[in-house]
């Protein structure tokens, strides 16, 4: 097995491909392999596309018939398994939905496919992605490929951990409230949520708070990202927030900044957060300064009054509980015990739900003050690094704080709608990775990925050194 090119960006792969110095076949081979030798000790891929291999010896002779190739050609990537693809099985990590094979991709798979991607297989979520876990009664728990013993987060954390794994280049995932960038900080992984209505959620289930999820690409590197997102953008015609808008533009790797104007916060607005993530936020603002942008703390009152963790139980219980009682239509009992937590909380009154809308619409003005004054927003993506699997609380310092927490720090940008991106910068005392985020005003993805490669650059190029092999792992058997 080629290791090495398991760990290729989806961007050199492709160069190679179209040059012929390595062929689709070697690439989608090698990553098979991978997936062989790796994915049983992390869980990461549930349901693999057995065509693969002939997609690649198809895009083989595309090649060498001298065909004209798109951007991803024999491109090997993956897919969330809430997201719809053609012919394979697409459960959203339910048992009510086993055995599921839709009829149609999603817009995004579509996309990633004409571009030239090869799909592998479908990625682990927890169950209906309403959970900051990755963990079903269909198909069991993914574990962290950097410990196995930690999260790689939820919803997207299959997607997250088989592209630090090195099974896949490229993915798809989708964020509500941390689904993309937590994931991509626990296992470190770049992961970008695009502005509302840039990529269509066409495709993606479940079909209820549409206006607060976003699909989105995954991968090690942000160039990757600005690569994917160029294939993703864009209206579809069906989903009815996507916005027709310019597309993003490529953006070479090696621009230097403009002289931006970047506020960061560690911690106001966002609740206490363990030492090691602030000091690798405060370490990007520095890098950020070095690079010629203009950066100063800064604050946004509206954070800091306003606990979104708090706003989104109503409105998600208000919205998301009827819609889901359909679903199940009484059959509970075959429900993963987070997703029965999950779909308990009711909301109280309606006067309580108009007020979260009430106030949900105020952090959107307070947001766009803050961009009247700067052009980006640096924080956290998560209080901690990777947590322990299924726990109720984290202990921070004095303070012990519900598991929720972990979502403090991104759920305001899913409320605004705002484009955010979650890039590895370092890791914390324990050898886990540390992301930072990336905040910028709407439909302005290019200045927020720009920075994005600006961090990776001063890193020597990228923070992508692979985790330890995951072969290596005790035993970690499947949850119940």
């Amino acid at each position: 097995m080629n290791q090495d090119l398991c760990y290729w960006s989806a961007i050199e792969l492709a160069r190679r491909i179209k040059t012929k110095a390595v062929s689709p076949v070697e690439v989608v081979r090698a990553h098979l392999e991978r997936i062989d030798a790796v994915n049983p000790r992390i869980n990461a891929i549930v349901t693999m596309n057995t065509r693969a291999e002939d997609e690649a010896r198809a895009a083989e002779s595309a090649v060498i018939r001298g065909d004209e190739l798109g951007p991803l050609h024999g491109v090997p990537f993956t897919v969330k398994d809430s997201i719809d693809t053609a012919a394979l099985q697409t459960t959203r990590g339910s048992r009510l939905f086993a055995g599921r094979v839709p009829a149609a991709d999603a817009t995004a798979v579509s996309r990633l496919k004409a571009s030239g991607g090869i799909l592998l297989g479908k990625t682990n979520v927890p169950e209906f992605s309403f959970w900051w876990e990755t963990a079903n009664a269909l198909f069991g728990r993914t574990v962290n490929p950097w410990n196995a013993d930690r999260s790689p987060g939820g919803s997207s954390g299959g997607e997250a951990a088989a592209i630090a794994a090195g099974l896949s280049p490229l993915g798809v995932g989708s964020d509500v409230g941390v689904s993309i960038r937590g994931p991509a900080h626990y296992c470190g992984v770049a992961g970008l949520k695009a502005t509302h209505g840039r990529i269509p959620l066409t495709g993606h289930w479940p079909e209820t708070l549409r206006r607060f999820w976003h699909v989105g690409p995954m991968a090690r590197t942000v160039h990757d990202l600005v690569l994917a997102l160029t294939v993703l953008a864009g209206p579809d015609g069906h989903d009815p927030y996507a916005v027709a808008v310019p597309k993003p533009e490529i953006l070479d790797a090696d621009d230097h900044l403009p002289p931006l104007h970047v506020g960061w916060i560690a911690e106001r607005g966002f609740g206490t957060v363990d030492p090691d993530v602030a000091t690798m936020v405060r370490r990007a603002a520095e890098t950020l300064q070095g690079q010629g942008c203009r950066v100063e703390g800064a604050s946004i009152p509206g954070l800091e009054r306003r606990d979104c963790n708090a706003l989104t139980m109503t409105l998600f219980a208000a919205e998301a509980g009827p819609y889901f009682e359909g679903v199940i239509a009484g059959r509970h009992e075959q429900l993963y015990p987070a997703a029965r937590s999950r779909l308990a909380v009711r909301v109280q009154s309606l006067t309580e739900y108009v007020q979260s809308e009430v106030e949900v619409e105020a952090l959107r003005y307070d947001l766009a003050a803050y961009f009247r004054q700067y052009d980006l927003l640096l924080c956290p993506v998560a209080p901690v690094p990777a947590f322990p699997h299924e726990i109720a609380t984290l202990r921070l310092g004095d303070e012990t704080l519900p598991v929720r927490h972990v979502m403090r720090a991104t759920l305001p940008f899913n409320l605004t709608g705002s484009p955010a991106l979650a890039v590895p910068f370092g890791s914390s005392r324990e050898g886990l990775p540390i992301g930072v985020q990336i905040v910028g005003r709407h439909f302005d993805e290019m200045t927020v990925l720009r920075v994005g490669m600006a961090i990776e650059n001063a890193l020597g190029g990228s923070w992508r050194r692979p985790p330890p092999d995951p072969r290596d792992l005790h035993d970690l058997g499947r949850v119940p």
